[in-house]
């Protein structure tokens, strides 16, 4: 159950929530979880625009696009982190309109460490997970 964060200057982006959804949908395929309530609730991107003047790389430009892809310890092998990198970078140079952004969008993926994951007020082992979502599976098939 990723949280993405997407750090670009203002104006980058016309359509955030469009943007957030289809990176959420994105990572959670990668992972190949279910679409159950679960994750699809709990798999969330957050869009921050910043000043253009508060992002420079050490030549002084500024349209760069940082994406930050949180994720339970383990979740994504290498084969999962080329896609996710890959399909995000692609994602977020086409919600731009600027296909060379494809270029200059840095995704940097990140593990929680095992019992580091909250939701609900309860900081959750990849076991909890499992149980939760196999819990949530079993009362779909039952109704």
């Amino acid at each position: 159950m990723p949280m993405i964060d997407v750090y670009a200057a203002e104006g980058t982006f016309t359509d955030k929530h469009e943007l957030a959804q289809s990176l959420a949908n994105a990572v959670m395929r990668w992972e190949k979880v279910p679409p159950i309530s679960l994750f699809k609730n709990n798999t969330a991107a957050f869009i921050h625009d910043l000043p253009v003047d508060a992002i420079s790389n050490a030549a002084g430009e500024s349209n760069y696009v940082r994406v930050q892809v949180l994720t339970p310890v383990g979740v994504l092998d290498r084969e999962k982190q080329l896609g996710v990198v890959r399909e995000l970078t692609d994602i977020v140079a086409a919600a731009s309109g600027d296909a060379t952004l494809e270029q200059r969008t840095w995704v940097l993926i990140t593990e929680s460490p095992e019992g580091g994951w909250g939701i609900n007020g309860h900081a959750n082992t990849s076991d909890d997970i499992v149980q939760a979502a196999r819990s949530e599976l079993a009362k779909g098939s039952s109704s």
